[in-house]
């Protein structure tokens, strides 16, 4: 999701429906305040939590907010369906205006979501270039074996994309379980790379994202708000 970053001016134009002669008075007459500060300046750039007011009358006032959510198999990461309950809906009504998904996962699946109305942040964690590690919990239903992990590692091609999947770590765990850490999102990949072993996947749950581990107080639909030093070092 892009910044919704813009020019004062033309936040201006469009919020109070006026032309951009008339908002060049407004400045002009210093009658425009942008973060407690007078701002003259129709170029400066202004994005969704800035604090603007017109003659001390808000304009625009909104909090970035974060939350990391505890999603049970079944429900889906979207901001609705009509078909099945969606990540948005485990929180109450009122928090949910602005908010978008950080980091999507299948109906199956379980796990830590992001939820956020801060599109740059949420970027920093996204972008394929950030290379942010994903840990996910897997249950199969074949014994594991050694040359999983050397397999995962080297990645794998898929021909009917043409692409080859980044390397990614597998620790085994125990006969049917495994930790699987990937810096990358394909669609279906943990299943599918267990695929090539012809190893179905039974259950999957995301645990981590970067920094953010899922709170393990949380049982499946809770959620919590994020503190103000993880919100940093998720992004950091």
């Amino acid at each position: 999701m892009e910044s919704k970053r813009a020019r004062l001016d033309r936040f201006l134009a469009k919020t109070l429906q006026i032309p951009r002669k008339q908002v060049r008075q407004l400045l002009l007459a210093r009658r425009v305040a942008v973060d407690g500060a007078c701002a003259t300046d129709m170029d400066l750039q202004v994005d969704e939590f800035s604090l603007i007011a017109l003659d001390e009358q808000p304009l625009q006032q909104q909090t970035p907010r974060y939350y990391m959510v505890h999603k049970p198999v079944g429900v889906v990461s979207a901001t609705q369906d009509e078909q099945h309950a969606t990540v948005l809906e485990l929180l109450p009504p009122s928090l949910r205006a602005g908010l978008h998904i950080v980091g999507r996962l299948d109906l199956n699946t379980s796990g830590l979501v992001l939820l956020t109305n801060d599109s740059r942040w949420s970027a920093a964690l996204m972008q394929p270039g950030a290379h942010v590690e994903k840990e996910y919990l897997v249950t199969l239903a074949n014994p594991l074996t050694p040359e999983y992990a050397p397999a995962f590692a080297a990645g794998m091609y898929f021909g009917f994309e043409d692409i080859t999947t980044a390397p990614a770590q597998l620790e085994i765990v125990s006969s049917h379980n495994a930790r699987v850490l990937l810096t990358e999102g394909k669609y279906h990949q943990i299943k599918r790379m267990f695929g090539r072993f012809r190893n179905p996947v039974v259950a999957l749950h995301r645990s981590r994202v970067g920094t953010l581990a899922l709170d393990e107080s949380l049982s499946p639909g809770q959620w919590r708000a994020l503190e103000a030093d993880e919100v940093v070092q998720a992004s950091s």
